[in-house]
């Protein structure tokens, strides 16, 4: 496993006007930040400007606690909503999944081997059958049964769950349940979902089935944040594949597998890396 240099990274969302990337760049360089990439999108239609700025802090007076205050000169006059973050400080992880493993595997996998920025802290079910799997990665398993007209309290149980292991962002590696608006709202952008469908199309259940009986030519996955409103969320990332009258349901299904594995690891791997910015249940991916 190769060990990463340390990083921080800087991600705005502001009104868009003239002398926005040479304001930040000289306030990194005054502090001694020597900045390794810098990408930014201008949002014409809504005026907005949006950057992400990664610079080696190992010379830079800058760090978690004092970065605010320095920043606020800036920040309260261009009218910013930012967040920064350092390397060494891991985005806490907790996946949910039901009875159907892959992407659970895939995640596991790519999380040992070093790939994923963040450190997966727990696995929580509402079935047995991953036990086996999570426990041979030698973390912890929680599996919390989900019935009609014990929702809630199982709801409230995952929360006191992620209270306790405080964890920073949710997995939803084929998570068959709903979550509720009130879950929802207490990680805003912080809950990833993988859909297998190219989003729009074939939202809800059996999209494989319906995509079959369409006689589609391509199929897909998608990788999305979780609103309230169901599959509905920005999208991240998506990823097909181009199927035939010779593909059964069968064959859709299997190499559908495959895509929602990578789709959700690359929407992951890119929340994990600060690179998505979302907003009007849209997202822009500054890489």
């Amino acid at each position: 496993m190769i060990q990463k240099k340390r990083s921080a990274t800087l991600v705005i969302t502001c009104p868009d006007r003239k002398g926005l990337v040479a304001r930040i760049s000289s306030f990194l360089f005054e502090h001694g930040a020597n900045i390794l990439h810098s990408q930014q999108h201008q949002d014409a239609e809504n005026g907005l400007f949006l950057m992400r700025t990664e610079w080696d802090p190992s010379e830079s007076d800058l760090d978690q606690q004092n970065f605010g205050s320095l920043f606020s000169t800036i920040s309260v006059d261009m009218a910013m909503s930012w967040k920064v973050s350092f390397s060494d400080v891991k985005t806490r992880v907790a996946i949910f999944v039901s009875k159907f493993d892959h992407c659970l595997a895939d995640l596991l996998y790519r999380h040992r081997m070093g790939d994923l920025n963040g450190e997966i802290v727990l696995v929580l079910s509402n079935h047995p059958q991953a036990r086996t799997l999570v426990e041979f990665y030698r973390l912890p398993f929680y599996e919390i049964p989900v019935t009609a007209d014990q929702k809630e309290r199982a709801e409230q149980s995952q929360l006191d769950l992620m209270a306790k292991f405080q964890i920073d962002l949710i997995v939803l590696a084929r998570y068959m349940q709903v979550l509720s608006p009130n879950f929802v709202h207490q990680f805003p952008h912080r809950i990833i979902n993988i859909h297998h469908s190219f989003l729009p199309a074939f939202q809800g259940a059996k999209p494989y089935h319906r995509a079959f009986q369409r006689g589609v030519k391509i199929i897909g996955a998608t990788s999305h944040y979780v609103t309230e409103d169901l599959d509905e969320g920005p999208i991240i990332h998506q990823d097909v594949v181009r199927v035939s009258h010779r593909d059964q349901i069968e064959d859709l299904v299997r190499r559908g597998r495959d895509l929602e594995s990578m789709a959700l690891s690359r929407a992951v791997q890119l929340h994990l890396e600060h690179r998505i910015v979302a907003y009007d249940n849209k997202t822009v991916i500054l890489e």
